[in-house]
């Protein structure tokens, strides 16, 4: 006993030893200049992504369903590589390497993207304005362009997750006032992601729509190194959590240990197996208490005769392992619902600039880029991020007492619900437009301001959905998974790519036949695009109704305070005297 108790006083002075290195260490500055990462790592992301549509018709001569499903594709990739990022970081590298690392690959995309664009695929100089056509391009320059538009998603892809891990970081739950900063944090850095992608979105998407491509990319080339330098210069006072291990082999065990005991009645919660002490079993993960979901798997901390010969990992697994598996399973449901609307998102990278691209777009002698109207759902955002902030959130407490305003779940099915609007909105603006076109004439008299409704929904949609998911997913997720949590966000987005890339060849394979051109034909005036929002807008509203069922069902986390420590200890005591 004397010796469990000198644990226990080793344990906490080591914590508060932590806490005081905590203080002089992390929040708002170093947050902050994290912030700022952000926001130039976006620019020059979107110095490539918010044209790379019409990069692909122009210079390199698809057509408009080709490149709408390849920048799909490639942004897919992009998010998906944050699973990636997200393992690294989580169980071996820690959130500071894996962010140095991803950055740099990003920096090495860039730097081959505007080397193949000068040298291989801008020829003649200026081509790929709209009005010059580019010369055909050689497969070695198409093939370099590939390869480095893919370092570029592999780069952004893995950082993105875990410099969104890596900033909450900078807050220490215990402390109350921290906790409600961490929770702020989330909203700042989505805001400082719009407020980059503005800048790539209206002067960098001007340049490229002119044929200045080599030099938007380089502009973000340069973007990318600054935010690397700016990273690099926090590194001896950021507040660093340690990497807890592969997290696979852990959720494995949980459930070959629950099949091993399928014929075991699972235990009572106080009689499950728990590892004495404050800290859980896995390495820098608190404690995480019984929930009664997914019961089948306590099996894997139900005590049998077998289990006190010896402790098996593939066996016997703690509380805390099996409610880290039940994690998974319960996010599962809610991750899946965000994929639909993950598939509105996309089309602002894709279909809504090819058809911003065929309406009126001259303001005098200025001609607008289609890609540039994202400036509206950018701006959107920010407003958007203002007024649920200061208006929203107040009123919501008022009306409801709880001291976050609406849940994450709640806002994330006000996003959906924006989302499908968006669409709906999308599907009209396609129909004004076909109603303007001129017979023999490529663009649609209709101004391309009729686009405003659909951007700013979106954008308002991000602020319920994206920063709801960024909030969910890391306050749901175990310690030991955090910045899986985070990349869950933007795995949804991934899923969303493929989906919607997926769509489009469904739909153009069922409705382009018998010599009709289908709704989404490379001349857009013959198709009828009108008809694919709208059948976004119909998944969307089936996909609400499924997500309200898995957001009444869903149950969060629950972690082991301090105060829970004695109770656990007493739990334990009489649980080795029953064995």
């Amino acid at each position: 006993m004397a010796a469990h108790e000198t644990e226990i006083i080793g344990s906490r002075q080591e914590e508060a030893a932590n806490k005081n290195e905590t203080k002089n260490s992390g929040g708002w500055n170093y947050a902050s200049l994290l912030l700022v990462n952000q926001g130039l790592a976006t620019l020059a992301f979107f110095g490539v992504s918010v044209n790379l549509v019409l990069f692909l018709t122009r210079v390199l001569d698809q057509d408009n369903a080709d490149a709408a499903n390849n920048v799909s594709k490639w942004t897919g990739t992009v998010y998906l590589c944050s699973l990636i990022g997200a393992f690294l970081s989580d169980s071996y590298w820690g959130r500071y390497l894996t962010c140095a690392v991803f950055q740099l690959i990003l920096v090495l995309g860039l730097g081959l993207l505007s080397f193949a664009s000068w040298l291989f695929l801008i020829n003649p100089a200026g081509c790929g304005d709209g009005t010059k056509t580019c010369t055909h391009s050689s497969p070695v320059g198409v093939g370099i362009f590939y390869l480095s538009i893919y370092l570029v998603a592999f780069g952004y892809g893995g950082h993105q997750p875990t410099i969104a891990t890596f900033g909450a970081d900078q807050f220490d739950d215990s402390n109350p006032k921290a906790a409600y900063s961490k929770a702020t944090f989330f909203c700042y850095f989505y805001f400082a992601l719009n407020v980059g992608s503005l800048f790539s979105n209206t002067i960098l998407v001007y340049y490229e729509d002119s044929g200045e491509w080599t030099l938007g990319f380089l502009v973000s080339l340069g973007s990318a190194i600054v935010a690397l330098l700016l990273y690099l210069l926090g590194s001896s006072r950021y507040r660093y959590v340690k990497p807890c291990g592969n997290p696979l082999p852990r959720v494995s065990q949980v459930f070959v240990a629950a099949y091993k005991k399928w014929d075991v009645m699972p235990a009572t919660a106080d009689e499950l197996y728990e590892v004495e002490g404050t800290e859980s079993a896995i390495k820098g993960s608190r404690k995480i208490l019984h929930s009664d979901d997914f019961k089948f798997l306590d099996r894997a901390a139900t005590i049998t005769e077998d289990d006190v010969c010896g402790k098996d990992t593939w066996r016997l697994c703690t509380v805390t392992q099996v409610e880290e598996a039940k994690c998974v399973l319960k996010m599962l449901p809610i991750w899946l619902c965000t994929i639909i609307y993950s598939v509105i998102f996309t089309q602002m990278a894709s279909l809504f600039v090819e058809q911003g691209d065929v309406m009126a777009s001259k303001l005098g002698h200025f001609h607008l880029p289609a890609a540039s109207m994202s400036a509206f759902d950018i701006c959107s955002v920010l407003i958007t991020t203002g007024i649920y902030r200061q208006i929203a959130v107040p009123l919501a407490r008022r009306l409801n007492g709880s001291p976050k305003g609406l849940t994450e779940l709640q806002r994330m099915g006000i996003g959906l619900v924006i989302g499908m609007l968006a669409m709906v909105a999308a599907g009209v603006t396609e129909i004004q437009r076909l109603k303007y076109v001129t017979p023999g004439e490529k663009k649609s008299s209709l101004s391309i301001f009729w686009q405003v409704p659909q951007y700013v929904l979106v954008g308002a949609s991000e602020v319920f959905m994206y920063v709801g998911q960024l909030e969910f997913f890391n306050d749901q997720a175990p310690d030991g998974i955090k910045s899986f949590g985070s990349s869950l966000c933007m795995a949804s987005i991934s899923l969303g790519n493929y989906v919607s890339s997926l769509l489009v060849s469904m739909v153009m394979g069922i409705t382009a036949r018998g010599g009709s051109p289908g709704w989404i034909p490379a001349d857009l005036n013959q198709g009828h695009m009108d008809r694919f929002y709208f059948l976004i807008a119909g998944l969307a509203a089936l996909d609400f109704i499924i997500y309200v069922f898995c957001a009444k069902w869903y149950t969060g986390i629950n972690l082991y305070t301090n105060e829970k420590e004695i109770q656990l200890e007493e739990q334990q005591k009489d649980k080795l005297a029953k064995v």
